[in-house]
């Protein structure tokens, strides 16, 4: 699983890589996980607000921190 965290290192930003790593830990899943700083990286995903939650390529969550039990929902889907 390939886990991308898009934003600019705003401090909701870091707060959703923890959530994103507690999640991962707390699955016991193996996973990658990237953390996208570049502006013009960040809009080929074409999202307009940060923080952003890609998961194999796929935008799950944009413009605001996911709590841990969502990353999870959302990584066993």
């Amino acid at each position: 699983m390939n886990i991308k965290i898009l934003g600019t290192g705003c401090s909701k930003c870091d707060d959703l890589e923890k959530n994103v790593k507690q999640a991962i830990d707390d699955l016991g899943i193996e996973a990658t996980i990237e953390k996208v700083e570049d502006i013009v990286s960040i809009m080929k995903y074409g999202v307009m607000t940060t923080p952003v939650l890609v998961v194999d390529e796929k935008v799950v969550v944009k413009g605001r921190t996911a709590d841990v039990n969502e990353i999870k929902r959302l990584l066993n889907q």
